[in-house]
């Protein structure tokens, strides 16, 4: 191994960037409770990354069985926090062995099963406990999703959406923001949209054109319950190729607070269409194309993300200029958090994050 770092975070393997990305992630995810950095380096250790991804599979399907089998352990013994600490790796390693593996493959559906059932072990034995809900959307096709409750909430509380782009799974959020919504009284609901399934039919999802009625159907579902507040929720989506997300904020006006991409990579999209068209001689015309955000909108970046700042600050303004309560941070690479979807240091943007966010529910009026 030859370890690099960066201005873009950890670079394991130079020649490997794909794999040298998904390994930053499973690095970050340690801050939070979702890998160790032994743990990590062990199993890259043993990674050759040149072998077409066979070597990456057996260590982290390796590495998640043993948390699993530590959690299963620990959990007979009455060691219910012992338990719940290796479940939360172990739905990290899962998806991580199932990184680059196409969805009709046999050791993805193996490992996403596994990973599914560590989650909803995890969730079970929460204090309080959590819940697996399923939310209707297409005939066929339900959400399926992860609501926490606030703890020792005795009234209703606020609640966090957690969504993110088409192709993210909702797991992940039971390390990485899950705790920052506890520790400020909020209630979490984290959910995808690949259903209740392993993924295989996600391909007849995801080419879908009205990806934002999603959202509209995850609020129907919020409406239903009686320990929320329906005054105050906030959906999160961290990553700049939510623009669904922020198409289906724009469609319902009863969002208090949003944290997306406020259509920026639609906007992007569109410049990038209309020049290779040669019909933009700027790439940077047009503005947003849908209906007007009602709620305040905050857009997170790395200085170091797959969008030049610059370039996100162009179109951000454009987008200020018809909805002004939209703020943008970005960070910097002398602050880390730099990397695309803040990989190299998620702990960092999700304080900023969710104290953006208890600030603006805060001030929601009862």
């Amino acid at each position: 191994m030859n370890v690099q770092f960066g201005a873009g975070g950890w670079v394991q393997w130079p020649d490997s960037e794909e794999f040298s990305i998904e390994f930053m992630r499973l690095l970050g995810a340690a801050q939070e409770g979702g890998s160790m950095i032994s743990e990590c380096f062990l199993a890259a250790s043993r990674i050759d990354p040149t072998d077409g991804g066979d070597s990456w599979y057996r260590e982290w399907i390796g590495m998640a069985d043993l948390s699993n089998e530590r959690a299963n352990a620990a959990f007979e013994r009455g060691h219910v926090l012992t338990a719940r600490s290796n479940w939360l790796r172990a739905i990290n390693y899962y998806q991580a062995s199932a990184f680059g593996l196409d969805a009709a493959d046999t050791k993805q559906e193996r490992a996403l099963l596994t990973m599914r059932g560590c989650a909803r072990s995890y969730i079970e034995h929460m204090t309080p406990a959590g819940e697996v809900v399923e939310i209707p959307w297409l005939e066929g096709h339900a959400l399926e999703g992860y609501f926490l409750p606030a703890p020792a909430a005795f009234h209703q509380t606020p609640v966090v959406v957690c969504m993110g782009d088409p192709g993210h799974r909702k797991e992940e959020y039971l390390f990485k923001v899950a705790r920052y919504a506890s520790n400020r009284g909020m209630a979490l609901l984290a959910v995808d949209l690949f259903g209740s399934g392993t993924g295989v039919e996600f391909d007849k999802i995801v080419g879908r054109s009205d990806l934002e009625t999603s959202v509209g159907h995850v609020m129907d579902y919020l409406y239903t319950r009686d320990d929320i507040d329906e005054h105050r929720i906030a959906i999160l989506s961290d990553g700049l190729e939510s623009s669904f997300v922020a198409r289906g904020v724009a469609l319902d006006h009863r969002f208090a607070a949003a944290v997306c991409d406020g259509g920026i990579w639609d906007m992007h999209e569109r410049a990038f269409l209309m020049n290779r068209l040669s019909l933009s001689s700027s790439g940077t015309e047009g503005g947003w194309l849908g209906p007007k955000l009602r709620c305040p909108l905050l857009i997170t970046l790395g200085e170091q993300g797959w969008l030049e700042s610059d370039y996100v600050t162009d179109l951000f303004e454009r987008l200020k200029a018809e909805h002004p309560d939209v703020s943008l941070k970005i960070f910097e690479s002398s602050e880390t958090a730099a990397a695309h979807g803040h990989r190299d240091n998620p702990t960092l943007a999700n304080e900023f994050i969710f104290d953006w966010v208890a600030d603006r529910l805060e001030s929601v009026p009862d």
